[in-house]
């Protein structure tokens, strides 16, 4: 597998690498120009329990002085209290604006290390190492970085670009079944939005993929990977284009707080890719039939369902909330067929209602 590179204006900003181990990371960090400066490795107290000694262990000859900084797993630390805590620990470090951070780890790592690098002393550099299926194609490419804030998804964030993306496909192989599920929620919404080729891919490989068959995966990650550098390098800063990436995430944010975050985020984007073709579906965009057939699509990979008493009407207040709302319209991302998404601001809360209730009957009559 061949890697890539992201560009923008033409210019090539950083590389995405495809590794089955950690052994090539000293070099790239050398080639990198950092064999001068401090090194802090950022990650979750899950993930750091299974790779960070092995980590810090690889790189100590390719820098000066390495550090890390551990947090407690989950989305609850995605926040600007454990910002500040890693803030503290680069300073006793005497971290300077030459130095690096490496993200080890999911999206919450990537989004949390991102941000403390895009702001600490202005602006460090910072080195990806996603170790989830949804990290590894979605939020460890294209430089977006953030945190919750009082439970309102990342609502604080900047947008700050990496040096490298490490991708060891190997360490998939330590991920739970509801982790690599989830992931497909990314990879499932990039073949709906620009490549139904794709999509059809998808369909017709979920046996190995459910098999976790490393050929077929990593093939998969790729195509994600282009799907995603490709819309990055056209709106690095989410003018236009970039927003079909949101495709799923509007009422996937709200349905991930009304659950208090016991959904994973990667199973409230399929529930919300779900609603966003129902609600393109309604509007007469897609048939039927390419209705039934993206929520089957699904059905390999254990959507959650929503409690039977869910409150809609709650869920859909919350997306009042989504920072991508313009004067109080929400920017929502719609399907004009399989693989092609459009921005829809006349989506209504009567739209999304009838979409949530839909879905929940479609639940009890065919999962």
């Amino acid at each position: 597998m061949k890697n890539l590179t992201v560009h923008l204006d033409d210019k090539p900003i950083y590389d995405i690498v495809y590794e089955k181990s950690f052994d090539a990371l000293p070099s790239m960090i050398k080639e990198l120009g950092y064999s001068n400066r401090k090194i802090c490795v950022v990650s979750e107290s899950h993930v750091a329990s299974l790779y960070l000694d092995a980590i810090l262990h690889s790189i100590k000859d390719a820098c000066t002085y390495t550090t890390s900084f551990v947090f407690p797993e989950g989305e609850a630390s995605k926040n600007l209290n454990v910002v500040r805590d890693l803030y503290t620990h680069l300073i006793e470090e005497k971290f300077d604006r030459n130095d690096v951070l490496i993200a080890l780890g999911g999206g919450v790592v990537g989004d949390l290390t991102g941000y403390a690098a895009a702001t600490y002393l202005r602006g460090i550099d910072f080195i990806q190492i996603p170790t989830s299926l949804l990290s590894q194609v979605d939020s460890s490419i294209g430089g977006k970085t953030g945190v919750d804030f009082d439970s309102y998804k990342n609502m604080v964030g900047a947008f700050h670009m990496p040096k490298l993306v490490y991708m060891n496909l190997s360490v998939l192989k330590t991920l739970s079944n509801r982790q690599f599920c989830s992931g497909m929620g990314e990879i499932i919404k990039h073949g709906l939005i620009k490549n139904a080729n794709y999509f059809i891919w998808l369909k017709e490989n979920e046996a190995q993929i459910a098999a976790l068959d490393l050929p077929t995966v990593g093939e998969m990650i790729y195509e994600s990977n282009v799907v995603k550098k490709n819309v990055v390098e056209n709106d690095p800063t989410e003018k236009g284009e970039r927003a079909l990436l949101n495709f799923g995430h509007t009422l996937g944010h709200a349905i991930e707080k009304y659950m208090n975050f016991e959904f994973l985020h990667g199973e409230c984007v399929l529930i919300g890719c779900a609603l966003a073709s129902i609600i393109s579906y309604k509007k007469g965009n897609i048939t039927q039939a390419e209705l039934r057939d993206i929520l089957h699509s699904m059905k390999p990979y254990h959507v959650p369902k929503l409690p039977a008493d869910a409150n809609f009407a709650t869920i859909v207040s919350y997306t009042k909330n989504d920072k991508k709302a313009i004067g109080g319209k929400i920017k929502f991302i719609l399907l004009e067929t399989i693989g092609h998404a459009y921005i829809d601001m006349d989506v209504s809360e009567e739209d999304m209602l009838l979409a949530l209730k839909e879905l929940q009957e479609r639940y009890q009559d065919e999962y």
